[in-house]
């Protein structure tokens, strides 16, 4: 005897929405601000940890206590594994381009003395970049508003760090680009990557799997070029702590989740509003000034990422 079809489900536009679907739904759209939030922290951990430790080094033992931490709560949940040696190579490429390059470059940048808000205008390179690569790579048709989005993103972004630029002497500013432009390849190839070839995964197994690689790298390079000395002040601590916990388990994981839901543009813009929520948690801890510019730099900035994803949906 064979099953009972299944009744046409009626369409999402005459579905009533139920109080716990409508609840769902608005924190999905909470993530992106959430994620650009947490991430932008990032800077502001580096900050705090790299008086204390040389950057592969302090990034060494970061992704060694995000796998110490993760690993039992795998083993005890029982998380699942990849099915196949293809998706453990491809999530562990990911983590490397992610993690190891991205985070190695800003992390390298900062620490031999390139302000953190160049390094962030260099890495606002990429959603444009991640544009001309999801065009190339995935197939995703670019719409002349999200062009113009992007666009108006990128130029806001300058004007939020443009004094920061303009204070740096151009012979120290070109031998510190290196790392930056390393950190913008990372991110973009990882974000391209990760959407094409492994766009979903379990974040507990995954996170121990893009972890892995990623210490065994930039420990191995650490080990050649730093003295791997640490000093365990009390503000390393709390550095450390807070990019394990925040950034490595948090925004990592709704970096994942954004990647999945969303177009790789769609995701890419995000990276736009990270320098100014930088700027603006920077003011507010640091009482670093925020001029005219650099708030007409936010608001452009606003405009050119709702653009951006209003027209990818």
């Amino acid at each position: 005897m064979s099953p009972p079809s299944a009744s046409p489900s009626p369409s999402p536009s005459t579905t009533p929405a139920t109080p716990g679907a409508a609840r769902a739904h608005s924190i999905q759209e909470l993530l992106p601000l959430l994620f650009v939030a947490v991430w932008s922290t990032g800077f502001i951990g580096a900050k705090f940890g790299l008086p204390d430790a040389e950057p592969l080094t302090f990034l060494a033992w970061r992704y060694a206590a995000v796998i110490a931490l993760m690993l039992p709560v795998v083993l005890l949940l029982r998380a699942p594994w990849p099915r196949s040696p293809a998706a453990f190579g491809h999530i562990a490429v990911t983590g490397l381009l992610v993690h190891g390059v991205y985070l190695g470059g800003v992390f390298t940048a900062i620490g031999h003395g390139l302000p953190a808000g160049i390094t962030a205008l260099v890495v606002g390179l990429q959603p444009l970049v991640t544009a001309l690569g999801a065009r190339a790579f995935l197939g995703e048709r670019i719409q002349p508003m999200q062009w113009l989005g992007l666009a108006l993103g990128f130029a806001g972004v300058g004007l939020v760090v443009a004094q920061k630029v303009a204070a740096v002497p151009g012979g120290a500013l070109a031998a510190m680009l290196a790392p930056a432009v390393i950190a913008l390849i990372g991110i973009t190839a990882g974000t391209l990557y990760q959407k094409k070839f492994c766009p979903s995964f379990d974040l507990r197994t995954g996170s121990v799997i893009q972890f892995v690689p990623s210490l065994v790298v930039t420990g191995a390079i650490a080990a050649m070029t730093e003295t791997m000395r640490v000093h365990w002040t009390g503000q390393f601590v709390f550095a450390l702590a807070w990019l394990v916990l925040v950034l490595s388990l948090g925004a990592v994981s709704l970096l994942n989740l954004l990647i999945r839901r969303g177009s790789a543009v769609n995701v890419a813009s995000l990276f736009y509003l990270t320098p100014p929520a930088t700027a603006l948690i920077a003011w507010a801890l640091f009482g670093e000034t925020l001029t005219a510019p650099a708030m007409a730099g936010m608001a452009l900035v606003a405009v050119g990422v709702w653009l951006a994803r209003r027209t990818a949906r």
